[in-house]
Parts: structure tokens; C-alpha cells; sequence
């Protein structure tokens, strides 16, 4: 019921953000302004879309797990694979100290999944295997492709706000307002989208993994570290694809903007699953 539940969110934030593209271009010089901007959006969307994993892996220096020294996570993906039907994604390891894990590929087939060295040091084999399944759950669900419409539809409300301050028939107050709240309602749909997401991924990789205790017990303690060691390599821009947020936010202005639920609300919502 939960991840059910998130899917409808998910699809009625993104019918939000829809309603504000469809209202600002209203304002700005209907189907032509609103073309032009969805146009320009998606070309600067396009490549993150189709090398986001390329992306994603260079900027943190990943290199492929060895079967030499990585042969259990190896296995343990290839199974995990098995058990959600998704053919085997690459797997890969990055030196950061900071634990913390993601999956990128804009499909199942060019999917990866790639672990820290800190994870792999501070995590037990049940705990790794929780968080790979919850990466596994990303693949499956196509959240590439969720986050890359979300990021199109904000860029475009963005340009859209923008090209309102030309508009000569509409109050300067008016002007004022779209220009300054309309990208800041735009960035809070756009990460509430990516909260629900991370809400469905538990859900789902607890079942992939066939218990949520493993995940619980990992994202307690990457919770735990992800305040006191900064992660090396990522961008803010890349905060939605880690497990944890990295450098977690306190303030109740900055948590409007975070890309993923509180921990304690995550495992709250596991622990009802056990």
C-alpha cells in the first residue's frame, strides 16, 4: 500500500508541476512560449538523460568491482537482479570514505549500481545487501526517467518565470512574484517527487531483498555518518541518487528542499513491513 500510495503522489506532484507550466505560459504567449521553453528544457536535460550514468560514475571516480576482491557483492547483486527480473546491472566502487550508494542508467539495460569504500567498510553483508536491493528498486522503476521529466519541467518553469519580467501587459508586482516563486514552488514539487521516490525504492527493495531489516540497520548507520563525513565528487545537482542525502540539511527552510524523507520516517515505514 505504501508504495502504491507514493506512485499516486509521485504522478499527482508531477501533474503540479504541470498545472504551473500550463499557467505560466498562459501568461507568457500560450503554446509559443510554452514550446520554446519545454524545448530548451529538454535540450538541457537531453545528455544527463542519456550519460547520466556515464556522468554520474566519472564524477565519482567508480571503477568496476573486481571479482578478485568484490566477488561477494558480484554474487550478491547478480541474485538481487534475479529476484526483481532485471538483467545484471554493472557494479562499481568508489573510493570516497563517505558511505553512501547509487544507481544510474536511463534503463534496465544500461543500468549501474555503484558502493563507496565506506559503505563497504562500515556495513554488514545484510545491510549492503538492503541497500543494493533499494538501488535495484530505482532500476526497475525507472527513476532516471521520473527525475529527468521532474528536472525538464523545472527548468522549464524556470525560463518560463524569466520570460515574464519581458512581458509588457502584466503587472510588475505579478512579474515580480512568478520571477522570484514560481522556480522556488517548481524545486519543492520537483523534490517532493524525489522524496516519494525514495519512499517506493524501500518498499520495493525490502521485497527484492526479502526482509526490510537489512536496509533498516544501513540507513541508521549511513544516516549516522552521512552528518560527519563529507562526500567527495558529488554535486547538489546529484544529491537524488545517493541512498542518504549527503551533508543532510537541519534547518525547516532547507528540509523543503531535501531529496529524501527524514531517515526516521523511512524506517518507520519499514519497520511496518516487518
Amino acid at each position: 500500500m505504501t508504495a502504491f500510495t507514493n506512485n499516486v503522489k509521485t504522478a499527482i506532484l508531477l501533474g503540479a508541476m504541470f498545472a504551473l507550466i500550463m499557467g505560466i505560459g498562459a501568461l507568457v504567449g500560450g503554446y509559443s512560449g510554452l514550446a520554446i521553453a519545454f524545448i530548451i528544457a529538454l535540450v538541457m536535460n537531453f545528455g544527463a538523460f542519456f550519460y547520466s550514468d556515464k556522468i554520474a560514475i566519472a564524477s565519482m571516480h567508480g571503477q568496476p568491482a573486481d571479482p578478485r576482491v568484490h566477488g561477494d557483492i558480484i554474487t550478491m547483486v547478480e541474485r538481487l537482479a534475479k529476484n526483481a527480473n532485471l538483467p545484471m546491472p554493472r557494479v562499481f566502487v568508489c573510493p570516497q570514505q563517505a558511505p553512501n550508494a547509487f544507481a544510474t542508467g536511463r534503463s534496465p539495460s544500461k543500468a549501474a549500481v555503484a558502493v563507496t569504500q565506506g559503505a563497504l567498510n562500515l556495513l554488514t553483508y545484510d545491510e549492503l545487501e538492503g541497500v543494493m536491493a533499494h538501488e535495484l528498486a530505482h532500476v526497475k522503476n525507472r527513476d532516471t526517467l521520473t527525475s529527468t521529466i521532474a528536472a525538464t519541467i523545472a527548468g522549464a518553469i524556470s525560463f518560463l518565470a524569466w520570460m515574464v519580467m519581458w512581458q509588457r501587459d502584466i503587472h510588475p508586482l505579478i512579474k515580480i512574484g512568478l520571477w522570484l516563486l514560481a522556480p522556488i514552488a517548481a524545486g519543492i514539487i520537483q523534490m517532493a517527487i524525489s522524496r516519494s521516490r525514495e519512499f517506493v525504492a524501500d518498499h520495493d527493495g525490502a521485497q527484492i531483498a526479502g526482509s526490510p531489516h537489512g536496509l533498516i540497520s544501513a540507513l541508521q548507520k549511513l544516516e549516522a555518518q552521512a552528518a560527519r563525513v563529507p562526500l567527495q565528487g558529488e554535486t547538489p545537482a546529484q544529491n537524488h541518487m545517493f541512498i542518504v542525502q549527503p551533508l543532510s540539511p537541519t534547518k525547516a527552510l532547507a528540509n523543503m528542499f531535501r531529496t529524501h524523507p527524514q531517515t526516521a520516517d523511512r524506517v518507520a515505514k519499514l519497520r511496518q513491513m516487518a
